[in-house]
């Protein structure tokens, strides 16, 4: 089924809660209202005619410039049994980013919701552990949004090397940090 056909079936299912399209986008997307995408991603999966059986990855972006900010959750789905796919998306307001979890749906999403949560600070209600999973649980803020500033220091301990280190590392000089700046040269190859 192409993304004409899968749009169509889905935006006469939905109406209005399918909030925008782009269909010439290099992966076409539909825009669902935030409080519907439990109800759609469902239809997605078990609609025989869609079988979205696989979310493949469930992401964010970061829009603070928009008017109003928003943060945009992406849903990428697949279908074993049918060979296609289906961009879904949702955005929320930045200062509350607030969605329900579609970890009912998909299993898979429960990392997914954990990542974005934690880098985000989306909050995915219904989430059966919404928790952080790459950073410690005392850290502050959330590193993948767009006006992330890194701490100087973490614990007591610097995060961020100091000037005089940062200005040596742009000047081109090898600060002997990494395996290769140390590592001797193998004599037996050419």
């Amino acid at each position: 089924m192409d993304f004409a056909a899968l749009h169509a079936r889905l935006a006469a299912r939905f109406g209005d809660k399918l909030v925008a399209v782009s269909a010439e986008a290099l992966n076409p997307w539909i825009v669902v209202a935030p409080e519907a995408i439990v109800e759609v991603a469902a239809a997605a999966k078990d609609d025989a005619a869609f079988a979205f059986d696989n979310l493949m990855n469930l992401s964010a972006v970061d829009y603070p410039k928009e008017n109003p900010p928003r943060i945009e959750i992406v849903y990428h789905l697949f279908s074993y049994q049918l060979r296609h796919t289906l961009v879904l998306k949702v955005h929320v307001p930045r200062e509350q980013p607030v969605v329900p979890t579609v970890e009912g749906v998909w299993p898979a999403a429960n990392w997914h919701e954990r990542e974005v949560f934690d880098l985000f600070g989306v909050t995915f209600t219904g989430h059966s552990d919404l928790r952080r999973i790459l950073l410690p649980d005392d850290w502050q803020g959330h590193p993948l949004r767009k006006d992330w500033v890194d701490p100087d220091f973490y614990n007591g301990l610097h995060v961020k090397p100091p000037t005089q280190m940062a200005e040596r590392v742009a000047a081109g000089e090898p600060l002997g940090v990494g395996p290769f700046d140390q590592t001797p040269t193998n004599r037996h190859v050419e």
